[in-house]
């Protein structure tokens, strides 16, 4: 047996109730969208809603509507919506009389099964839609905020998070540290980077590599940051290798490192092992560039320096270089993106040797090799020819074969002389 209008009125008055249990979406919020389907039925089967109420039980749901017309003698009705006959009203109230407000009220039998089904619809999209709307406006306001969300699915590029409202978050295989590895189930706490709506519906993206990420675990470990007496001035890393975090406060009394750090290590530690074991170097920050720049490139002790506008020429004891330059070259590249300048590093010794300036084999020697060879600090030929062959395969993009060809053409340089 087919439901009638009314049997659907129900299902939608409780379509709108489920809606309004499950969804993060306000009472007054709801009134109104329930309202405006309804007033969408009154214009398709009216015309217009003007001269229509609606009121709605705001704990129960139920809708009643009320039809509003003129009363008027025979002959006068110009718009049967606005107007309606003494004879006809009266058949609804014997007294009624002319130039009185008729008042009907309509059922929802009156509109049909097919509007109703439609009506339903609507509703459901409508809430939806508004759902979507409140998550985007939710999680706009939070972003550069943490979270702990549940990993519910591991693809090959992304992985799918679940808030603690169920709402889906994103995390790309870019944003997360190489050593990463989560499984469905697993809590994973990142930060909120990006929030866009795509087709309709939000997307929001988390990173675990962003600086903003170090910068909101340093401020859930070292109350001093959140409490305003330690500020973050800057921070850049290399996620799961190396970070460097400046710090200053306005306090003389306080320790910025010493409160970055905690006794024996306490504070850092926490945040070292959510990063995958990054090495955080924390550095006072200071306006005088050079002591900024020397402070950097910790634990390299400097012997001497020249700044130029841009670049930095660092000069370090032949046991210092490889300090300065770190595995894989990413303390020297993290102190030049922190300090703003291009440092450059140089062995002391290497101006009173008779040595040769790498670039000096570029009719040689291709481009790019000696490029592999600065980005770890040798910038002569007898800083590639003391180095031995196995240490250069490790530190270069370099194979072994063209590391011995290279260092024959540098030797052959010297045999000459």
């Amino acid at each position: 047996m087919k439901a009638n209008a009314q049997d659907l009125g129900m299902n939608l008055v409780e379509s709108f109730s489920e809606f309004k249990e499950f969804k993060n979406i306000d009472r007054a919020t709801m009134m109104r969208v329930l309202e405006d389907v309804f007033r969408n039925i009154l214009k398709k089967k009216y015309g217009a809603d003007a001269n229509f109420d609606i009121i709605i039980n705001t704990e129960t749901g139920d809708i009643e509507m009320y039809h509003l017309r003129l009363i008027v003698e025979e002959g006068e009705v110009e718009d049967e919506n606005l107007h309606i006959t003494v004879e006809d009203a009266q058949q609804l109230e014997p007294d009624y009389q002319v130039g009185e407000d008729c008042i009907q009220e309509i059922s929802l039998e009156d509109f049909g099964r097919r509007n109703v089904l439609n009506a339903r619809q609507a509703l459901m999209s409508k809430i939806i839609e508004l759902e979507k709307d409140e998550v985007f406006k939710k999680y706009s306001d939070r972003r550069g905020d943490i979270i702990t969300g549940e990993v519910y699915n591991v693809w090959k590029r992304e992985i799918m998070v679940l808030d603690d409202e169920g709402h889906e978050l994103t995390l790309p295989k870019d944003q997360m540290i190489p050593r990463d590895i989560y499984k469905k189930g697993d809590s994973i706490r990142a930060v909120i980077h990006s929030v866009d709506m795509e087709k309709g519906s939000p997307r929001i993206v988390l990173s675990r590599t962003s600086p903003e990420f170090l910068e909101r675990l340093f401020e859930l470990e070292v109350p001093e940051i959140l409490d305003g007496l330690i500020t973050i001035k800057k921070i850049v890393r290399e996620p799961g290798e190396r970070a460097k975090v400046a710090v200053e406060s306005y306090d003389d009394r306080i320790d910025p490192v010493g409160a970055c750090v905690g006794v024996k290590g306490a504070r850092i530690h926490g945040i070292v092992r959510e990063l995958r074991n990054e090495n955080i170097d924390v550095i006072n920050f200071t306006t005088n560039d050079a002591l900024f720049i020397q402070r950097s490139i910790q634990p390299a002790v400097v012997s001497r320096m020249d700044i130029t506008e841009q670049t930095a020429n660092v000069y370090l004891e032949s046991d210092q270089v490889s300090l300065a330059i770190g595995r894989g070259g990413h303390n020297i590249k993290l102190a030049s993106k922190l300090t703003g300048y291009q440092i450059e590093v140089y062995r002391v010794d290497a101006a009173v040797e008779d040595d040769v300036d790498l670039d000096e084999f570029l009719d040689e020697i291709d481009e790019w090799i000696i490029a592999e060879f600065k980005k770890i600090g040798l910038d002569t030929a007898k800083d590639v020819l003391r180095t031995p062959v196995e240490d250069l395969v490790t530190r270069t993009d370099l194979e072994e074969e063209t590391v011995k060809q290279i260092q024959k053409i540098l030797k052959e340089e010297f045999e000459e002389e």
